[in-house]
């Protein structure tokens, strides 16, 4: 195999593996299979630090809460986003994803999604009789498939279903016994979204989401029968819109997450001596409910699991936006420290989001000065909303 490629493609999959795993107590932290479901790929919610389950609806709700699409204003949209990854070091590594949302009636809705993330072309060499020859090319990838549905249970509360098919193509050989690692996940979720209610001198909006995500079995990869567990996911946040006047709008949202996947426990020789940290081999549903008692630090390490992140949104007359936040993890358990920044903008039918992200921690980030994009092009009718008629 050709050194150069080796060594892309064994850091692409470190650095993938880094970017959710990383920290000074590396050996109990928590990794899965398929960990770019866990990387944003829409730029308004990377423009405020990776938050979106308790944010106001738009496309891309399928990644973080689908109920918001029981509250989404516009009929149709069709979503694109383009997430370079690893750009300083390679052109070809990317995370791209296309969302569709048809709001059937104003208490119901669906959804559909589909996200790539590509490797990179991989030159395959192998040196044989003294020379090298050319073994061909590889492209390793990964990609979901979901689609959900949502419904208003009450005029203030949604919940969704969603159900994602997940493949894994990590091809590092062309042995042509190897095949791809495949498992779905589901998701249940909720939203709450108040109606417009009075706060000092402004009306506001409240908004809570949680989100239950990639509930599913291990994927099984074929080489010594590997089994990984996907990234299942409990989410949950909380926004505030405070509305100044007809045109001017700010939201302060926060959220919470947990990876509800079993912490790698000690292992030991014969002679008691520790020699490194593995995953157990339990079912998904057994890793799920043991990932909130598991941690050999107990509470307080339960409690380093739990990544925050805290974002603000600037609206001027639904047509210009400016946003901002932070996001934390501790330093034990990954050390994902980082600032992002996004703008957008509203140009009749079609919502153009950027974003850019400052690392703030001494572990390297794969996004870290990178600008992200995602456009949404509006195909549907506008009913008007609670919002507007109490503005007017």
């Amino acid at each position: 195999m050709n050194l150069k490629k080796v060594i892309r493609l064994t850091g692409v999959v470190f650095l993938l593996g880094a970017f959710f795993s990383s920290g000074q107590n590396s050996n109990r932290v928590i990794t899965t299979g398929v960990p770019f479901l866990m990387i944003t790929p829409d730029a308004r919610a990377a423009g405020m630090g990776d938050l979106g389950v308790a944010t106001p609806a738009d496309a891309y709700s399928q990644q973080w809460n689908p109920a918001k699409y029981a509250f989404i204003s516009s009929e149709k949209a069709l979503g694109f986003s383009y997430t370079p990854y690893l750009s300083k070091l390679v052109d070809d590594i990317f995370l791209g994803s296309i969302t569709y949302y048809n709001r059937v009636n104003e208490r119901s809705s669906w959804a559909t999604s589909l996200k790539y993330f590509s490797l990179g072309d991989i030159q395959f060499n192998e040196f044989i009789g003294g020379s090298i020859v050319d073994q061909g090319l590889e492209r390793p990838s990964e990609l979901t498939l979901d689609v959900s549905y949502a419904l208003k249970l009450s005029e203030t509360f949604s919940m969704a279903v969603a159900g994602r098919y997940i493949r894994s193509d990590l091809k590092i050989a062309t042995d042509a016994d190897t095949s791809s690692a495949n498992s779905v996940g589901v998701d249940v979720a909720g939203f709450f979204e108040s109606e417009v209610f009075d706060l000092g001198a402004n009306d506001a909006v409240f908004r809570g989401g949680i989100n239950v995500s990639n509930i599913g079995p291990r994927l099984v990869y074929d080489i010594g029968g590997q089994k990984s567990f996907i990234p299942t996911n409990f989410k949950i946040g909380f926004g505030l819109d405070l509305l100044f006047d007809a045109s001017n709008v700010l939201g302060i949202y926060t959220e919470f997450n947990k990876l509800l996947v079993p912490t790698p426990a000690a292992v030991y020789d014969d002679d008691f001596v520790l020699t490194g940290y593995n995953q157990p081999d339990i079912d998904f549903l057994k890793g799920i409910f043991t990932s909130f008692s598991d941690a050999p630090g107990g509470t307080s390490e339960e409690l380093k699991e739990i990544t925050a992140a805290i974002g603000l949104e600037y609206r001027f007359e639904d047509s210009f936006s400016i946003r901002t936040g932070y996001f934390n993890e501790s330093k034990d358990k990954g050390a994902r420290r980082y600032l992002t920044m996004g703008a957008g903008f509203d140009i009749k039918n079609l919502d153009i989001d950027i974003s850019y992200l400052f690392s703030t921690s001494n572990v390297r980030n794969p996004l870290e000065n990178t600008i992200r994009f995602s456009l949404t092009l509006d195909i549907g009718s506008y009913p008007v909303t609670a919002q507007e008629e109490v503005q007017d």
